[in-house]
């Protein structure tokens, strides 16, 4: 992370704004719904018997004639979830490198943001069904544990779609305080996941970064060639020669990513598209300058 360390300065200096009333910014700006001993006040009224003596405002109280306790909004760290697929599709890449790779650098950018504002990050892998998972902690050996998970978590051998739906059904589960939950995908996977994801956003804010190859996209000029889905296993030989093809190919890959687009505007999530062949950086800051502006002044599209 060292070699990032001036673009952690600026990210910082950006944060991450979240949008929805569970927080004015992370870490320890989020405002709780508990009142306590905490920076910014809440309000003040009269001691009651059983009250704090610490909470007592002295110079309110010297004021009048009757004795005053101050109450603040409790402070504390955001609780977030990475959730991360692990499938076959994103140990892939023909670019700069493999879709893992790529998904390594943002969880590690953004962890060390999260981090440093004093959140807890935790992490729910997934392939075809919900894999392991690592519980919200606090502090920079925490999301060295993380980030050596997303690194040499066990590639996964053929075995069925990837499977998003039971994904966020189980963070949803696992996240039992109002959280941000960051998914982390190519968003190669089973339809379904619209509605539990519309679900998560009720009661969390949730953001989504997808991580994308250009062949995803487009199929090169590379003669008779044989593919083969890295999930399923299933195999198909294709002339890409054929232009009539190729442009099929890229229609209907456009087509997914206006859908995809779609589905996450209605379900309220912000997106962020990474490729693994541009930096993640610029991205990133664009993604953060975005959310720090008012809502009727976004852009409804994704940050590319």
């Amino acid at each position: 992370m060292r070699r990032h360390e001036p673009t952690l300065r600026l990210l910082r200096r950006l944060r991450w704004t979240v949008r929805r009333p569970l927080a004015t910014y992370l870490g320890g700006d989020e405002r709780s719904l508990v009142r306590g001993a905490g920076v910014e006040l809440a309000e003040m009224r009269e001691y009651q018997p059983g009250d704090d003596v610490r909470l007592i405002d002295w110079n309110t109280s010297a004021r009048g004639d009757r004795v005053y306790v101050r109450e603040a909004f409790v402070e504390r760290g955001l609780d977030v979830f990475f959730v991360v697929d692990v499938s076959g599709s994103v140990d892939w890449g023909t670019a700069a490198c493999l879709k893992r790779d790529r998904a390594l650098e943002a969880v590690g950018l953004v962890g060390d943001l999260l981090i440093h504002q004093g959140n807890r990050v935790g992490a729910l892998f997934f392939a075809n069904k919900p894999l392991d998972a690592l519980p919200p902690t606090t502090g920079q050996n925490a999301l060295l544990r993380l980030l050596d998970r997303v690194k040499h978590q066990p590639r996964q051998a053929p075995s069925g779609p990837t499977d998003l739906t039971a994904a966020l059904e189980r963070v949803g589960a696992l996240a039992r305080r109002r959280s941000l939950v960051i998914v982390v995908s190519d968003f190669l996977a089973a339809d379904g996941w619209e509605t539990p994801m519309k679900r998560l956003a009720v009661r969390h804010e949730v953001a989504a970064v997808r991580v994308v190859d250009p062949r995803d996209g487009e199929i090169p000029d590379v003669g008779v060639v044989t593919f083969e889905d890295p999930e399923t296993g299933a195999q198909l030989v294709v002339d890409t020669g054929d232009a009539k093809l190729r442009e099929r190919f890229r229609e209907a890959a456009l087509a997914k990513d206006t859908v995809l687009a779609a589905t996450l505007r209605r379900s309220g999530v912000p997106l962020l598209r990474l490729s693994t062949d541009a930096d993640v950086v610029p991205a990133l800051v664009a993604f953060l300058r975005e959310q720090r502006r008012p809502a009727a002044g976004r852009s409804s599209g994704p940050v590319a």
